[in-house]
């Protein structure tokens, strides 16, 4: 088959989740099917890192595609012309946009649908954009695959669209992530929190991501208890916004918040396996890879029980209302005077991590593809 596929997310050290989404699944489908060829089109020169095996030609095709109307422009005429002039078997697009023009069979992963249920929490172009593009984008797409039940039955019912239409491909989890020893946990934590325990976030730093209430829950949880413990957030500030700045600087005790911002990938590693537990309390959620990090690490979780995060923690977690400070207080203060808790948690981890991988979401996504391109050869 020949293949083109969006790639304008795989930047080295730059990668976020529909980013890691792409890098790992299409490292392994490149490498596992060497008989097939696979056009890379980039927005600007790729690293080589990211040309994983011989069969992909990468193209760099401009404009540069990092606002509303680039984007339309890049979608609409740079592939769309591409498109039109390769004649590939399929066009897949790993963040969801597919050119509303030719006859291209199209697979659009679409991870969730945050922007039609909270648009407030996004500029006025970016809303604008994505509210009156998905719909369009959904319709057109030969088929669709999105990361989790939740995420499914909310495109069924928010766009109207088929549940055969739609295929489930499950996030996996990378494998850096693991257990640390004592003596490096010490390391990271002394490097971080002057050798004192923490609780974690990870993420970009977005109004649905509840860093607010998170911060709020937080200093109501030392005021609470006499417990060393401090809040370590990690994430790019990029969406952070005059509200958030607000709550922190009013904070109680921000002095024991600490922001590190985005770290390289081996950093973090270290960094998930230190903490004491990973808070990780989004009121809107298509997956939530960062439950998946913590159980591999053996870190417990304590997560919102909103979306899809109840689908992907199963037992491993414990769930709370992201939108209750109290009861995000009151889940701290567990896991922080209840060790039995939290080795139960750790334990419960460690069996749900079994059932994702990046291999097992490749070999989903493949399949996907292969149904796109089955049923455009239908119609």
């Amino acid at each position: 088959m020949e293949i083109v596929v969006n790639t304008r997310l795989l930047i080295k050290d730059k990668l976020d989740g529909i980013g890691w989404f792409t890098y790992e699944t299409m490292k392994r489908i490149t490498r596992a099917h060497p008989d097939d060829h696979f056009v890379f089109a980039f927005d600007r020169q790729p690293d080589p890192e990211m040309i994983f095996s011989d069969n992909i030609t990468p193209l760099v095709l401009a404009p540069q595609a990092r606002h509303p109307i680039l984007f339309w422009v890049w979608f609409e005429f740079s592939i769309g012309k591409l498109l039109s002039d390769f004649k590939p078997d399929l066009f897949l697009s790993p963040d969801g946009y597919v050119p509303l023009r030719g006859s291209t069979n199209k697979l659009a992963v679409i991870h969730d649908l945050n922007f039609a249920h909270y648009p407030q929490d996004l500029p006025r172009s970016v809303r604008l954009y994505y509210n009156y593009f998905f719909p369009r984008f959904a319709q057109k797409a030969t088929r669709i695959a999105t990361v989790s039940d939740f995420s499914k039955k909310d495109i069924m019912h928010t766009y109207g669209i088929a549940e055969d239409k739609i295929d489930i491909v499950y996030n996996g989890v990378g494998l850096g992530y693991k257990p640390l020893d004592s003596v490096l946990i010490s390391e990271t934590r002394k490097k971080y929190t002057k050798s004192c325990p923490y609780f974690l976030f990870v993420g970009s730093l977005h109004p649905r991501k509840n860093i607010g209430r998170l911060m709020q829950a937080f200093s109501r949880f030392k005021e609470k208890s006499s417990s060393p413990i401090k809040l370590l957030i990690v994430g790019h500030r990029y969406w952070w916004t005059s509200e958030l700045e607000e709550t922190y600087i009013t904070l109680p005790h921000k002095d024991e918040v600490i922001f590190t911002g985005r770290l390289q990938q081996e950093e973090l590693y270290k960094v998930m396996a230190s903490a004491f537990a990973l808070t990780y309390l989004p009121y809107f959620e298509g997956f939530g890879i960062p439950l998946l990090e913590a159980m591999n690490c053996a870190v417990p979780v304590l997560c919102a029980d909103t979306s899809s995060l109840p689908e992907v923690a199963a037992q491993a977690a414990l769930l709370v209302d992201p939108f209750s400070v109290e009861a995000i207080t009151d889940g701290m203060l567990k896991l922080s005077n209840d060790e039995n808790f939290r080795n139960g948690l750790i334990e419960a981890g460690n069996k749900r991590k079994q059932d994702f991988s990046w291999d097992r979401t490749a070999s989903l996504l493949w399949e996907s593809m292969e149904r796109a391109v089955a049923g455009g050869r239908k119609q």
